[in-house]
């Protein structure tokens, strides 16, 4: 029997369904059954144990597992000594400070005495830390905004994405402590045997993140206007350009990163191009 690579993905939750389809996007298909807690992958070397999210980082310190899905956040809370392969993209959150609406803050001094309710006690120690702050830590597993509205606690550190459960519960975020994504974690245990394969799979993660990241651009330019043009084009390494059935006009392709899209194509709209195609990549192999 071939080594396998184990990877831990979340048993539920946020990140369950997202590391899924992103092992999905690389080819990997995954004979799933109900409740079950392991499971092969059909076309890959690989095994799927699905676990629960805090207790993700022992299983890769003890060499249970070789990677796992996990949030950067639970990482740096629970796993000091794992490395780090890959940044995903999905699953952003913060982790912030908040207090009740309306209540004062200037910066972190402020919690000096304060009782603070989290289930991220070390990062919050960490940070008072980093401020010279003393602060009571409160460690609650579960609902943590409750606790200022239950007279448990003066502040709260919690995982931050839309904000909706702070307002829900009259609390402000007044500051972000750390930002936090989905991230691909490596055991300091991993076998040499089994590196090869989590090689193939990195390969595979960051031709489906690139893609992700960009879109595939097709315009059309006058010929006089071609050089003005290709100079705003960032693409991988030089844009594609092809004579059009049309004399004195060139089509040009090339890939565009996400965060500039709309930048780049009102620039190109102003240098002269026309009738701009954006697709959808669904890999990028560099």
């Amino acid at each position: 029997m071939s080594n396998r690579i184990k990877i831990a993905i979340q048993k539920s939750g946020r990140l369950h369904e997202d590391s899924l389809a992103l092992l999905k996007a690389c080819g990997i298909s995954i004979d799933n059954g109900k409740d079950q807690l392991k499971a092969l992958a059909r076309n890959f070397d690989l095994e799927v144990f699905y676990l629960r999210n805090g207790d993700i980082p022992q299983y890769l310190k003890d060499g249970v597992v070789d990677i796992a899905v996990i949030g950067e956040n639970v990482l740096i809370e629970k796993g000091a000594g794992i490395d780090i392969a890959e940044k995903l993209g999905f699953s952003k959150c913060k982790v912030s400070m908040a207090v009740p609406k309306g209540q004062s803050f200037s910066g972190p001094s402020d919690f000096n005495g304060m009782r603070i309710a989290t289930s991220y006690p070390n990062t919050v120690k960490s940070y008072l830390e980093k401020n010279g702050v003393q602060a009571e830590i409160h460690l609650i597993n579960g609902s943590v905004e409750i606790a200022p509205n239950i007279g448990l606690a003066d502040a709260i550190c919690d995982i931050v994405s839309s904000g909706s459960t702070l307002f829900k519960n009259n609390l402000e975020e007044v500051d972000v402590i750390l930002k936090s994504e989905a991230v691909l974690a490596v055991s300091p245990k991993i076998s040499p045997e089994v590196q090869p394969i989590l090689d193939q799979l990195l390969f595979r993660i960051q031709a489906v993140l690139r893609a992700r990241e960009s879109k595939y651009v097709l315009l059309n330019v006058p010929n006089r206007k071609l050089d003005q043009v290709l100079e705003l084009l960032p693409g991988m390494k030089s844009p594609t350009v092809l004579p059009l059935a049309e004399a004195g006009w060139s089509s040009v392709h090339t890939v565009i990163g996400k965060d500039t899209f709309w930048e780049v194509i009102d620039q190109l709209k102003g240098a002269g191009a026309e009738s701009i195609l954006v697709c959808p990549i669904e890999k990028m192999v560099l």
